[in-house]
């Protein structure tokens, strides 16, 4: 008896997981196919920020701020004055 049903149980565990399989890479290839730089709206509609950016008084900080730039990168408007690294 169970040697008979094994197969069925098997098979449509099987074809429910392909389904789910392709349901998960239909999302992925939607989101990818969409404009770039386009996030979605945040949900409570407010801006995020995060707390390392905020002073003891709870307003974004003033100060400078260390920032990493690589290689490839080449953006010269938002270039930051520093020494020369020739």
């Amino acid at each position: 008896m169970i040697g008979s049903l094994f197969p069925l149980i098997y098979g449509a565990l099987f074809v429910a997981l392909l389904w789910q399989a392709f349901r998960v890479m239909g999302k992925g290839f939607r989101a990818a196919s969409g404009p770039i730089g386009d996030s979605p709206s945040d949900r409570t509609g407010q801006v995020t920020v995060h707390p390392e950016l905020l002073d003891s008084d709870g307003r974004i900080t003033e100060e400078a701020l260390l920032t990493v730039r690589f290689g490839s990168d080449d953006d010269e408007a938002s270039t930051a004055t520093g020494p020369d690294t020739e």
